[in-house]
């Protein structure tokens, strides 16, 4: 299995993963007990983050980000899913700068991307409402002009990055009599904000050190100069324009995790003893291995091609809906089986494997359900 190299690396990729890699050993991976313990990732990661050159990889420099592509990104959605760190939502701090990168206004892309970059602002996707989840269309949260302000109402929930964020990329009605072109996103800035507030972080089943929180906006005045594109009623366009990298990203993350977990149940099994020798010894174990891996292997190679596609700006929405939906589904079957092969430790929580299996389940539920990729690809057939 390691000796597999995804074809869109190269010589200075090799060199940026071995210097994240390092980074996220050092530097991350200590504090994530303390991240779960107390659910949220410290504000000053994402600073150091920034400052070490890791934020927003895929950004132009211009922009201040890395000046890479997406390969350079995925890079760090692998290295920190591979150890099971879940709270750090560098996903969805990314895809809210690519809306500002995509849709803003040159004055807009200068004015949030390069301290997203630095780490300065901290970037959440306000999207999911009470009642609204994979039907945008149902989106209530009201933003309605007076003068040359925004006035918001509304509720959001299940907000990765919820309770520390910074700057959101807010989803809103602005026309009540238009369910589809009614929609417009504001990209808003939290700090020091009247009537703001940050409800619950919500007790989960699994990312525990994930701040996911309600949102609460009551009369929240928003500078008109923070309508993304500088315009009404794009916000169903811009969403929809934008999936294929969220719903990639979502991919990336299962992939590493499966081959985290196989790593680590290839290491515990050997060590392991069970009846006067090791577990990996017996042909059940082998099997069980040999079928993972497999998989695995086979996510890997599709995920790398569609990371090749994305960059050469040809990945469509229903490959990356297939991608989103076989790969969550085969991480949480594979990760069930190296849970398996942990025996009772499997269920304990200080072991890589129970936590990455409670983690894993979200993947099919965000980004879009499973439910939804499958009628998204049905429609192409």
């Amino acid at each position: 299995m390691n000796s597999y190299v995804s074809p869109w690396m190269d010589d200075d990729l090799h060199m940026l993963r071995e210097a994240i890699s390092r980074y996220v050993e050092s530097e991350m991976l200590p504090k994530e007990p303390k991240w779960r313990a107390q659910h949220h990732v410290d504000r000053e990661a994402w600073r150091a983050a920034g400052e070490a050159g890791f934020l927003l990889l895929d950004v132009p420099q211009e922009y201040g980000g890395g000046g890479g592509d997406f390969r350079h990104e995925a890079l760090l959605y692998e290295e920190l899913n591979r150890r099971g760190i879940s709270g750090f939502g560098q996903g969805v701090h990314s895809i809210a700068a690519h809306y500002v990168l995509n849709y803003g206004s040159e004055e807009q892309k200068q004015r949030w991307l390069p301290r997203m970059a630095r780490g300065e602002l901290i970037g959440a996707i306000a999207m999911t409402e009470p009642g609204a989840g994979s039907d945008l269309k149902g989106i209530r949260t009201r933003a309605e002009r007076d003068g040359d302000h925004y006035v918001v109402n509304g509720s959001k929930i299940f907000i990765t990055n919820g309770s520390i964020a910074t700057i959101l990329m807010l989803v809103v009605r602005t026309d009540a009599s238009d369910r589809s072109r009614g929609l417009s996103i504001l990209m808003v800035e939290t700090e020091n904000l009247a009537g703001y507030r940050v409800g619950r972080v919500l007790d989960k089943m699994g990312l525990t050190a994930q701040d996911t929180s309600e949102l609460f906006f009551e009369d929240v005045r928003v500078a008109a100069d923070c309508l993304l594109g500088g315009e009404e009623g794009k916000g169903m366009h811009q969403l929809m324009g934008d999936l294929p990298y969220e719903r990639l990203t979502i991919a990336i993350g299962g992939v590493a995790a499966m081959e985290g977990a196989v790593a680590e149940t290839v290491r515990y099994v050997n060590e392991r003893k069970a009846f006067g020798q090791s577990i990996a010894s017996f042909q059940n174990t082998r099997f069980k291995l040999a079928e993972v891996v497999t998989r695995t292997r086979v996510a890997r190679t599709f995920v790398d091609s569609c990371i090749s596609q994305l960059v050469e700006g040809s990945l469509d929405t229903e490959t990356a809906a297939m991608a989103k939906w076989w790969i969550t589904d085969t991480q949480q079957e594979v990760i069930d089986e190296c849970v398996q092969l942990h025996g009772g430790y499997g269920y304990m929580n200080e072991y890589l494997v129970c936590r990455m299996f409670a983690d894993s389940r979200v993947q099919r539920i965000y980004g879009g359900t499973n439910e939804i990729m499958k009628e998204l690809i049905s429609r192409s057939i």
